[in-house]
């Protein structure tokens, strides 16, 4: 049996979008940015420790260490990347353009994972990859339209479903985990 944590890494995504949304709806014209780094901090400290082990080891069967690995990686070095440029008072253009570029990655990632059916819900896995990508290729407007509350609702709102998609892929994850993993002993122990 493998080592499968692609659970955590599912709930740190649903982590970052849900901060992600917010910060969409609410705190990009907060006067006081530094209450976003912790959550983007942690988010992306997450995502990079487990994108770089997956790409590094390759622990699960086939392409999943690209799509989960990789992208966690780019993902998490936005959030990081945000956290750092928050707390240093910098603007956030560079962090958009990154997340622009990982976006469609990401999209790509997702349109993949439907066209081989990847996943025990390749449509679903798919659509989340594909809307959390939407959400790093309009970061760059959403900057600028920052004043925009529509513009901001909408995609606020894009954001959360992307996070409701994770929410349930990553709950039903660790639901059948539990059954899956509960005789699973580690080399070590044998």
């Amino acid at each position: 049996m493998f080592i499968n944590y692609i659970t955590l890494m599912l709930i740190n995504l649903v982590a970052g979008h849900a901060l992600l949304a917010y910060y969409v709806y609410r705190g990009l014209n907060d006067s006081y940015q530094k209450r976003w780094i912790p959550g983007f901090g942690m988010t992306g400290a997450i995502a990079l420790a487990t994108g770089f082990h997956m790409i590094l080891t390759w622990p699960v069967p086939g392409s999943f260490n690209i799509a989960f690995g990789e992208m966690s990686v780019l993902f998490g070095i936005v959030f990081v990347g945000a956290a750092i440029a928050l707390a240093a008072g910098w603007e956030m253009i560079t962090v958009t353009i990154y997340a622009f570029f990982a976006g469609a990655a990401a999209m790509l990632i997702g349109l993949r994972i439907i066209n081989l059916s990847l996943t025990r819900q390749p449509f679903l896995s798919g659509l989340g990859f594909i809307i959390s990508g939407l959400g790093g290729v309009l970061s760059t407007p959403a900057l600028y339209l920052r004043t925009n509350k529509t513009f901001r609702i909408v995609g606020a709102i894009a954001i959360a479903i992307a996070a409701l998609i994770w929410a349930f892929t990553g709950y039903k994850a660790y639901w059948g985990h539990m059954l899956e993993y509960q005789n699973w002993t580690p080399p070590t122990l044998k």
